[in-house]
Order: C-alpha cells, then structure tokens, then sequence
C-alpha cells in the first residue's frame, strides 16, 4: 500500500509537470506573446489575430506533437529492453530509422531525375512522409517475415541491427551521388522537426499513436512474465511468438508512425526508460509503462523548448537536444548504478 501511494504521489506530479512544460512551450518561442493571451487564445480569443494563429495553427500542433513523439518513443524503447532483454535496446533496433531514411534519401536524389516541375510536386511534405512510412513498412516486413521463423530474440534483433547497417549503406551511397541542394534537404529531414506538423498530419500521428499504445497495453501481463525469463514465460503459458510479434507491431506503428512525421528522434527511446526506473523501483509494466509514457513526453517539451531558443528566431535541431540530454543521462546512470536494470 505505502509502495502505490509513493507511485500516486509520482504519476501525480508528473502530470503537473506535463501541463507546466505544455504551458511553457507553447508560451516560448521567437514572438514574445503575453501569457494572459497565450491562456485567451487557447480558450478561442485574443486580442491580435497573428497571436491566435501563431498559438494556434503553429505553436499548440507542434507542443501536442512534442507530448506523443516523446510518450510514444519511450514507450517503444520499454518494449523492446524488456523484449530483447537489452538495456541498450531502443526503438530504432529493428531498423525502422534506417528504413524511413532510405525511404526519404531515394525520394530526394530520385525527384531530380523528373524534372523540376514534378520533382516539386514529389518533394512536398506529404511525399516525405509516404517515403518514409513505406521505407519503415518495407523493413518491418522484412524483420517479421525473420522474426516467423526465428525463435531466438536475439537473432531478431542481430538481424535487425543487420537490416539497419544495410539501409544505411545504401543512403551513404546515395548521398554520395547526390548533389548539394538534395544533400542539404535530407540533412536537414534527419535533424528531425516538430514544427512542420499540420492539425491533418497530427491527426493520423495521433490515430498511429493510439493504436500503438493499446496495443502495448495488450501486452502488459506478457511483458511481466518475459522478466522472468523466455524459458519460464512459456513454462506458464506463454504464447512467445504471438507476444513477439504483437510488441514488434507496436513498436513499429509507435517508431515508425513518429519517423515518418516529425523525422528520425535520437535517444528518447533509450534514456528514457532508464531515466524512468530511477523513481519508478517497481518492474510490473502495469505501473511502468503509463510512468514511461508521461516521463517521455515532459522531456520531449522540455528538449523543444531549449530547441526553439525562446525569444530567438534560431531553432536547434530537436535531435541534437535530445542526444545532448539524452547522452549523459545514460552516462549518469550507468555511472551511479555501476548496471542498467531492465
């Protein structure tokens, strides 16, 4: 009893943290806006219409999809340590990321073999975002067709890594034939973003996320018993390669879904379960994992506000944030615990 009313204390604080950060960074950014206003505007008014659109249409869309690519990615990176049994396991480990990056880097050196006038049409924001689902499709494709016949998860994810090292060969190669406007184009996609997102993008991210969420949800009692072991877990009943295809599927629609919007996120995945043990003692997912969620999205606000450069019209790339942040707190734990615990 005294353990849940501790983790009640915690969830309870990090939801106020949640509507601080949520709160802050919409309030921050290169416009200076009074709050009174910020607060107006959110509730359907204000005294300036730039203000109500730039809350609005820019800043709200772009705070809401900081909350699901932080929830989701971390929630993406517990399943697979737990799956994979790895504390350096992250949701890219299947080779999603690289799978959307091929996607994306054929799309941008390809769009000039067709003129300028279609290769503008195909280099729109809704190209990039197909490129890159159908590169992350194409891998999961490959991984779960292995994944059917292998029993070993650490075969899966050996042969993920492997998928991934192949994709990023072929991107090297391509960037190497590419020219420097279209270089400059997918380094600038790979930085990742958080601002391009429009309410009809946001709302299939949102669909994505769900979906990937209560299927992670599903798996939470087989996630328990896979702590104890694969060879126990079946003795007790599990059906491990229905729960490994199952978190292989939420893994992809969560990483995936995000990859292909808002570009490839560094170290959210990884930091942010382990972050999360840190107050979070217990290994029952039940607890974890919703703790997981609102850990990932209060640091994903808080690395898009430092991003945003409040008060600046410079915006830093949300992924040298995040692997800023997230580098040293794995450094920080691996010191003080001498072990990450999964």
């Amino acid at each position: 009893m005294e353990n849940n009313r501790s983790y009640r204390v915690y969830f309870i604080i990090m939801l106020l943290a949640l509507v601080v950060f949520f709160i802050l960074n919409i309030s921050l950014g290169s416009v200076s806006i009074p709050f009174k206003d910020v607060i107006s505007s959110l509730l359907g008014s204000s005294s300036k219409e730039s203000w109500h659109y730039i809350i609005i249409d820019y800043r709200l869309p772009k705070s809401l999809t900081a909350i699901i690519t932080g929830g989701g990615l971390a929630v993406a990176g517990l399943l697979m340590q737990t799956l994979f049994r790895n504390p350096l396991a992250g949701p890219f480990v299947l080779g999603l990321s690289s799978g959307a990056s091929l996607g994306v880097a054929i799309l941008i050196l390809g769009a000039s073999a067709f003129g300028s006038v279609l290769g503008g049409f195909l280099l729109n924001s809704w190209s990039l975002v197909i490129a890159s689902a159908l590169g992350s499709f194409l891998v999961l494709l490959a991984v779960m067709a292995v994944a059917l016949r292998v029993k070993d998860t650490m075969a899966i994810l050996i042969i993920g890594l492997m998928f991934g090292s192949v994709t990023g060969a072929v991107v090297s190669v391509l960037s190497y034939f590419s020219d420097a406007e279209q270089l400059q184009q997918y380094i600038f996609w790979s930085f990742g973003s958080l601002g391009n997102m429009s309410w009809n993008n946001l709302i299939i991210l949102s669909i994505c996320f769900i979906i990937g969420i209560l299927t992670s949800i599903t798996c939470i009692k087989p996630l328990n018993m896979l702590l104890l072991g694969e060879n126990y877990a079946k003795s007790m009943g599990l059906n491990f390669k229905r729960t490994t295809f199952l978190i292989i599927i939420a893994t992809s629609i969560l990483a995936g879904g995000i990859t292909a919007f808002a570009g490839p996120i560094a170290f959210i995945g990884l930091a942010v379960p382990h972050l999360t043990r840190q107050f979070i003692t217990t290994s029952n997912h039940k607890i974890l994992l919703p703790a997981v969620l609102l850990c990932g999205s209060i640091l994903m606000l808080i690395c898009d506000t430092i991003a945003q450069i409040p008060f600046s019209e410079y915006t830093l790339p949300i992924n040298a944030i995040t692997s800023l942040l997230g580098a040293p707190i794995v450094i920080w734990l691996l010191i003080r615990k001498r072990k990450l615990l999964f």
